[in-house]
């Protein structure tokens, strides 16, 4: 017999304690990727609204699925707009990923778009997040400002000069490290080379000096054996869209025979 699996809902709790947690982005806006996934046993699902086309509902549909697959929803969120993260946790993700962080005024401002007390997020019962007007109003609050985690993107190079300022921010629960940006942006010929290798290692000493956890996509699990030993635990392997691209490949390749 498996082992129950944890309530999606604690998993701000698991994520900043550091436990070792897996998930994949959802880059098709559908429900069945995530149900999948989730059935299969992934910690957490990453929807991702800034590279990939969902919109308001089709967000909202994989967030119910995420639910009923008892899995975490979080969404990455196209900005740092109030509107898009209160979107978002209205929807009930639990929690957001939010790109290009690259300040500690811009950390603050995250924060404080995603909590109630101490914050500025805008009050609803009526949303899912607030069951559908079942829970009473602090009742809600506290739930949604205990079971939010917010996580920011760090993928710029200025942030790096500002990274002990941007983990010591009051509620910000963790950050994640965009190799892919920053490989980019450093002008570096992939994420492997050593100015690059050198900015997650900064990155990730200063998210464990502050007690940050850091979470990093990763190919597979000799990598993310890796950055375990620097200091990460929250890792996203591949997407829906890569798990049936890299299927279909093999399966393509197992019949190339037949085909002459």
């Amino acid at each position: 017999m498996s082992a129950p699996r944890p309530d999606p809902a604690t998993f701000r709790d698991r994520f900043r304690r550091g436990e070792t947690l897996v998930g994949s982005f959802i880059k098709t806006p559908t429900s069945h990727g995530i149900e999948i996934l989730g059935g299969l046993g992934f910690d957490f699902v990453v929807i991702d609204e800034e590279h990939a086309p969902f919109d308001r509902a089709a967000t909202d549909i994989g967030l119910l699925a995420a639910r009923a697959a008892g899995t975490a929803g979080i969404v990455r969120v196209p900005s740092a707009s109030p509107a898009a993260i209160l979107s978002v946790l209205d929807c009930g993700a639990c929690g957001i990923l939010v790109p290009h962080v690259a300040n500690p005024d811009k950390a603050r401002e995250i924060v404080a778009a995603s909590r109630y007390k101490g914050g500025a997020r805008g009050f609803s019962a009526s949303p899912r997040a607030g069951g559908y007007g079942t829970l009473k109003m602090w009742d809600h609050v506290a739930a949604a400002d205990a079971a939010t985690t917010v996580i920011a993107m760090i993928e710029d190079p200025a942030a790096l000069d500002v990274i002990d300022a941007i983990v010591a921010v009051e509620g910000l629960d963790g950050v994640f490290i965009g190799r892919g940006d920053l490989t980019v942006a450093l002008g570096a010929p992939t994420r492997d080379a050593p100015v690059v290798k050198d900015a997650v290692a900064r990155i990730i000493a200063a998210a464990r000096k502050a007690g940050k956890p850091v979470c990093m996509m990763v190919d597979g699990i000799a990598e993310a054996s890796g950055f375990v030993a620097e200091g990460a635990s929250a890792f996203i392997v591949s997407s829906d869209q890569g798990f049936l691209k890299k299927a279909a490949a093999q399966t393509l390749g197992d019949f190339a025979a037949l085909k002459g």
